[in-house]
């Protein structure tokens, strides 16, 4: 059977209030209410009654889960179909595929110094034959066909300095950072250079890509502000800049996970806007990033997106996901460039749906436009 004979067709009258709710909160004006962005990956498939594998196995199957599973919530108008570890294959990372998370790295291709001479980046016309390109590609050429007024493609680039330092592992270049910056900065810039690469290809192919990246490894639990300013803040001006020279974007959304307490001010000048820009931070110390405070950082810059703690999607407590919700939102949904609720990262395959409709209510009885 193929897999669009799976599901009934999309509401378009859905899709339409929906996509009225979205463009309201990045281009300006009113719509119901402001949108829901719980950065859904592969709940879709579980919801759906398939697996967390399924969903990076077949991305076919896993962007038209998405697509379903956005109606059924009342979220977004499109699919958003990404996985973690993009490009990182096109450097020589095996990833395996598991039953219950994203696929994960194999080995690593840096173990010597003079190893990072060695990573040749690919061109735009090499890395269409790569993991990466293909993966998106079946997802993307599917809902172009399947599922045209949900289509918008990606292009992922979720953590540079993360998956520069998967090239070699974790330990290894948290060292580096201390020891010999300039060699971590040139590992990160190897792998920046194949996601612009990467850009570049999916723009070529669909005359568009929203950009996707972030900081999440650089983060104040993990490294200081100075080394945070050099491999993160640094290198997210070059990747955006060199991004949509190559034809991506105009879309940019920033996913700032982990704890940014001590840093979210390094990436408040530096990093790239565009007309069309959502900035998005996950927490502050061991609380959620306060919508006031980003509001306050990035609000006249940006779409803002505010988050309810991911770690509650685990617990049966619809509750007290309404009421952080509800905090979130009156504390940020007068932001002068628009305000989007979301969670601190992926929401959990498993999440009750309980939890994530909490989520939903909540926009619906405090995000309602017209009514602060």
């Amino acid at each position: 059977m193929d897999t669009a004979d799976l599901f009934p067709p999309i509401d378009l009258d859905w899709q339409t209030k929906s996509r009225r709710r979205y463009a309201a909160a990045v281009l300006g004006g009113e719509a119901d209410r402001i949108p829901v962005d719980p950065m859904m990956l592969s709940h879709s498939t579980v919801a759906c009654g398939f697996t967390i594998r399924d969903f990076y196995e077949k991305p076919e199957l896993g962007a038209h889960c998405l697509g379903y599973v956005q109606q059924l919530y009342d979220l977004l108008p499109v699919t958003k179909y990404y996985f973690a570890h993009p490009w990182m294959p096109e450097l020589g990372i095996r990833l395996k595929f598991m039953d219950y998370t994203p696929p994960v790295p194999e080995n690593i291709v840096v173990e010597e110094p003079e190893d990072v001479d060695l990573l040749e980046v690919p061109d735009a016309e090499a890395i269409q034959k790569g993991f990466t390109f293909t993966r998106l590609s079946r997802a993307y050429d599917y809902i172009k066909e399947k599922l045209p007024t949900m289509f918008v493609p990606i292009s992922p680039c979720p953590e540079p300095e993360g998956s520069g330092a998967g090239l070699c592992g974790i330990e290894q270049f948290l060292m580096w950072t201390m020891t010999d910056m300039d060699l971590a900065l040139k590992l990160v810039r190897k792998y920046t250079d194949t996601a612009v690469s990467g850009a570049e290809a999916l723009a070529k192919r669909y005359g568009m890509a929203l950009l996707t990246t972030g900081s999440v490894l650089a983060n104040s639990d993990i490294m200081p502000p100075e080394t945070i300013d050099r491999i993160a803040a640094d290198n997210l001006e070059y990747l955006v800049k060199q991004a949509l020279t190559r034809g991506a974007g105009p879309q940019v959304f920033y996913h700032f996970c982990g704890n940014h307490d001590n840093d979210y001010h390094l990436f408040i000048n530096k990093i790239i806007y565009s007309p069309l820009t959502i900035v998005h931070m996950g927490y502050h110390g061991r609380e959620v990033f306060p919508a006031e405070l980003l509001k306050e950082a990035f609000g006249d810059k940006a779409t803002i997106m505010p988050s309810v703690d991911t770690k509650r999607f685990i617990v049966a407590n619809p509750k007290a996901i309404y009421d952080e919700a509800e905090r979130q939102i009156i504390g940020g949904r007068d932001s002068p460039k628009g305000f989007i609720l979301g969670t601190t990262c992926e929401v959990p395959p498993f999440s009750p749906p309980g939890n994530i409709l909490a989520m939903v209510r909540a926009a619906k009885d405090h995000g309602s436009y017209g009514t602060w």
